[in-house]
Parts: structure tokens; sequence; C-alpha cells
């Protein structure tokens, strides 16, 4: 059994992976932790969790508990990643993994030394509509991949971003950058998972607006060893007439067409024509990651998304906004 805490029991854990830790089997969570003692006691009730702390240490002491999700804010990941693994837990860090690459390769060089597993939260791709996108490029339904076209075209208060009561994402100093930080993990995890290593990488980063300290608008080019070139931008500035969530990715044979946040796949083949699939995601949607990641933590499968992989997508994140 995979006992859990939690630390940072905020809005991430509320709905999106929270209540995935009760749900899935060989899996309970026992304590939560929030430096609003208030606040973690009161998620621990409505919750039905036994344990809350306002203190890291103190729920680290727990010995009951043997395994962390670190869901704080992305300044303190390094630090709750590598005292829980020194504890003796295994970790489930929250995306973006570090606040840059250097903070990445510290906490992967502990889990290396130390006896305990280490897993991050890339969760969409272990939701089913990434898995079939993954599976259509894989059976060469749009013969061979040639680019990619990711636009995230949001307004400052976006559906797709996580509320919280302290906006820390625009935070540079909280966050490590932007809303680009919070979102583009899930879209340059994607392609890095379909299309291999990336040989070279450009990008640019501006504060257009001026309404916060962070860059609201990314733009990224991507040279892939296989060949593929991907182009994205992300933009944090627009109305919501002009708001996009859209990657779509041509071949020689046709096109795939998705949103990463949504539930719909647009296949569109040279000979048969359109085909549109639509994939239902759980209301928990960290449940199949935390799945995956508790047969790790038990030793039995692979680690769903490694430090290494983690680290490369962060290093992207670094040539575009550093």
């Amino acid at each position: 059994m995979i006992k859990w805490g939690i630390l940072g029991c905020g809005d991430v854990a509320e709905v999106k992976s929270g209540p995935a830790f009760q749900k899935a089997k060989h899996s309970e969570l026992i304590a939560v932790m929030r430096r609003n003692a208030t606040k973690a006691k009161d998620f621990a009730q409505r919750h039905g969790v036994e344990h809350w702390y306002d203190n890291v240490d103190e729920l680290l002491a727990n010995p009951d508990v043997n395994a962390i999700y670190v869901a704080s804010p992305p300044i303190f990941h390094e630090e709750h990643a590598i005292k829980a693994m020194q504890s003796g837990k295994h970790v489930y860090l929250e995306k973006p993994m570090a606040v840059d690459a250097d903070a990445c390769r510290r906490i992967a060089a502990v889990a290396e030394q130390s006896q305990q597993k280490l897993s991050i939260a890339h969760y969409r791709r272990a939701l089913p509509a990434f898995i079939e996108i993954g599976e259509l490029l894989r059976q060469g339904q749009i013969g061979r991949p040639l680019f990619a076209d990711i636009k995230i075209l949001q307004p400052q208060t976006s559906d797709i971003i996580a509320q919280s009561e302290l906006n820390w994402r625009t935070n540079p100093a909280v966050s490590g950058g932007g809303l680009f930080h919070d979102v583009a993990p899930h879209q340059l995890d994607l392609m890095l998972r379909y299309f291999g290593r990336v040989n070279s990488a450009t990008g640019a980063a501006s504060n257009q607006l001026q309404l916060n300290s962070a860059d609201d608008t990314v733009s990224a080019n991507l040279h892939f060893d296989s060949g593929v070139q991907v182009q994205g931008l992300w933009c944090f500035g627009v109305t919501t007439n002009e708001s996009q969530d859209r990657c779509k990715i041509v071949g020689t044979e046709g096109s795939i067409e998705f949103s990463f946040f949504g539930d719909q796949v647009t296949l569109l083949r040279q000979k048969q024509g359109q085909e549109v699939m639509y994939f239902e995601n759980p209301k928990n949607i960290q449940l199949p990651m935390i799945e995956q990641v508790i047969q790790y933590f038990m030793h039995q499968s692979n680690n769903p998304c490694s430090a290494d992989e983690a680290t490369a997508v962060i290093e992207l994140m670094d040539i575009c906004t550093k």
C-alpha cells in the first residue's frame, strides 16, 4: 500500500490530483501539509484525510507516510523533493519539475544517489487522447511526420490555467517564469514523447503588456533528430475571441489536429478522409498517471515519467526564456 502525504494542498490538489490518491488501488492519502494551518485542516476534513500539518518536517517525520506528492509552487520543488527523498519517501513531483534545468539536475542527482523513486507529473501523457495520438503516429496513419504547429493563445485569466488565491504563476521568483512555465510543460513534454530528442532549439520571450514582471509571449522553434520541426507560440494577452488551444501535426499523407486541454482529436488522411475522435477525461485528471506512478513505486512497472525526461522539458523552456 502506498500511503501518501501532500506537500502543498492548494488549488491543484483540490480536484486534479488530491482525490485520485484515494481512488487509485493500493493507495491511501493519509496526510497533507500547507503553511496556512486553517486551510490545511479544512482540506483534510473535507477530503477525509487523517493528518494535517503546517510544517514540512512534521509531515515528513510521519512514519506511516511512504510517498510524497510535491504540489507546492515551483520555487519549493527542489527543497521539498530532496527533503522527502532524504526522509526515505518516494516522490511524485508536480510539473514544472523545477524553476530551471540546473535545479532539475540537482533533484535528479539526489534521486540517483538515494534508494527512493522519483516520478514527474507530466500527467497528460497518460490520458487516452494523447496515448491515441502516439499510436496514430507509430502506425504511420499520416505517413512520415514533417512538422507540428502549436498555438496557445489565451487571456490573462483563462480556463486552462489553475486559479489560486495568490497569483504566484505570474511571479517569476516563485514560478520560474510566467504562465508559459505553467502551461508549456504539457505541450513540450508531448512533443518530446512523440518525436524524440531535440538537436537544436531557439526561442524568444517578451513582456509586451507589462501587467506583471513575467513574460507574456514566448515562441519556440525546435528541430528533432528525427527531422521533425516544431514551431510554438504562447501568448497570454489576447482577447477571448482570439483564444486558441491547438496543435496540428502534418505528415506526408495527412494530419492530426487536437487540443491540449480538450477531448477531441481530428485525423485527416489523404485517402480515407477525415475522422473525429472524442475522449472523456476523468474528473480527477491526474488519476491515470497516479495509477502508473503507484505501480512504479510498488516495483511493478517502469517509471511513467523520469527526471531526465522532465529535465529535457525545462531545458527547452530555459532556451526560450533565458
